[in-house]
């Protein structure tokens, strides 16, 4: 009868102990699957999330970019939650997180990430200078349809005071002593014709 009583004493004792392990392995388990450092980064951004960290004791998380604090140690409880806005940058630069948990150095978290360079949506400009649509001016000048005010060079020549008569009349090449001269030439012709027709008369009656 005592064998079988200890045989059942060594078993009890064998569950027990696995058990107590198993619990063990639980407790010491369920920490560290419970800590998650998630985060992430862009760009233009940072983005850090803590879940599931010890309450009761003080957690702090941390961000540099090069080596400058971007945020500074700053204290949290069970979660974090924060959008960071990473300085304008020309080249790639480097970004750490380091969260310290206050429950154990086992589950505090360093990492480094590197942030690209945003690409600019504006178009550089291009070294070829585009056709434009506006005709250039041409130095030929286009004939005017509105006639020109000024008189042609080949119009007469208007008389100038200095060469009219005093009467207003242009002179002509004649003057006032014309009709005097003709009819005094008159005069003589006629009297010349007289003068031919006594000396005939004259002639005849002598030879009669």
């Amino acid at each position: 009868m005592k064998v079988p009583t200890r045989a059942w004493k060594r078993s009890g004792a064998l569950i027990a102990g696995t058990a107590a392990g198993l619990v063990g392995m639980g407790l010491f388990a369920t920490p560290a699957s419970a800590h998650t450092p998630v985060w992430t980064v862009t760009c233009s951004e940072v983005t850090v999330d803590l879940k599931a960290y010890e309450d009761s004791v003080t957690n702090t998380v941390t961000v540099t970019v090069d080596g400058k604090d971007l945020l500074p140690a700053k204290e949290f409880g069970s979660n974090f939650h924060e959008a960071l806005k990473l300085p304008d940058h020309k080249t790639e630069v480097e970004v750490r997180l380091v969260v310290k948990a206050g429950d154990g150095e086992r589950f505090s978290h360093d990492e480094t990430k590197t942030a690209p360079v945003c690409e600019s949506e504006t178009p550089k400009p291009s070294d070829t200078p585009e056709p434009s649509d506006t005709p250039e001016p041409s130095d030929t000048p286009e004939p005017s349809d509105t006639p020109s005010s000024e008189p042609p060079s080949s119009a007469a020549p208007v008389p100038t005071p200095s060469e009219t008569t005093p009467g207003g009349l242009a002179e002509t090449g004649g003057s006032s002593a014309t009709p005097v001269i003709a009819g005094a030439a008159a005069l003589a012709v006629l009297a010349g014709g007289g003068i031919m027709v006594a000396t005939r008369k004259r002639r005849a009656a002598a030879r009669d």
